[in-house]
């Protein structure tokens, strides 16, 4: 459309050129001159549907961009915390493991599990268990660097990956437990939770919850994915079995208290 606008303009021009160079437009003249000015009309029409067919054409490239943004968004993290869902999990922990064998440093996976959840869910609905889940995501990603990444597992269980620890074992191991013990005091604080029951007023609910929190440490490829998250996993049952609100470290075939 471009190419014929030009085309056109062309024609205009030399018709109006033609008509110029005569003292009086009569006959045949007059007649290039009208063609001249329909062409003219033509051309600013066309030229107005380009403009817009551009601009529609820039909206849906926005709205197809947007779509995108959000099909990749609902496929790698969580709708209700905004945290990395499963798949982004397996793919973090893997860059994570990956970067562990290039630099020999350590890498931890704690796996946590909140104490007491269900209790909350059957004495004020999920409306409040809800906003429970959305606030220990907000004090798990305040503790960790945002080179680590926290995930929801599902249900009340999340999993936090830190990566570039140390190259000693155990200065790695006190490194976590460092952060791990953050993160435990961190969810032990007491949560307000504004809710309304069906048919009820809205109400503040005090709430007291606490974590179990397992850790297993990592480095070069020594053990894969699933095992690593399975010592985690272990661990945290261990911290649950010990008094719940406590931190068990994996060490080989034995968990170790903190």
């Amino acid at each position: 459309m471009q190419a014929e606008i030009k085309r056109l303009n062309k024609i205009i021009q030399s018709l109006m050129n033609r008509a110029e160079r005569n003292t009086s437009i009569q006959g045949s003249d007059f007649n290039l001159f009208h063609t001249a000015i329909t062409l003219e009309d033509q051309v600013r029409r066309r030229t107005g549907e380009l403009e817009e067919a551009m601009r529609e054409n820039e909206k849906i490239t926005r709205a197809l961009r947007e779509s995108e943004n959000q099909i990749r968004h609902l496929a790698f993290y969580d709708s209700l915390t905004q945290l990395a869902n499963r798949r982004l999990l397996t793919d973090r922990l893997g860059q994570a493991m990956a970067a562990s064998k290039r630099s020999g440093h350590h890498g931890a996976v704690m796996f946590l599990d909140l104490d007491n959840f269900k209790l909350l869910n059957d004495k004020h609905g999920h409306e409040a268990g809800d906003m429970l889940l959305v606030e220990v995501a907000h004090r798990l990603t305040n503790c960790v660097r945002e080179v680590d990444t926290v995930a929801r597992m599902g249900g009340d269980e999340f999993v936090v990956i830190l990566s570039e620890l140390n190259a000693d074992k155990e200065i790695s191991t006190a490194q976590a437990r460092v952060v791990a013990e953050k993160i435990r005091a961190a969810l032990a604080e007491p949560y307000w939770l504004t809710c309304k029951p069906t048919g009820n007023e809205e109400i503040t609910v005090e709430h007291h919850c606490t974590a179990s929190i397992g850790v297993a440490l990592f480095i070069k490829h020594q053990a894969n994915q699933e095992d690593v998250l399975k010592w985690a996993d272990n661990a945290m049952y261990q911290a649950k079995d010990s008094g719940r609100n406590m931190i068990r470290f994996f060490d080989g075939q034995t968990v170790n208290p903190s």
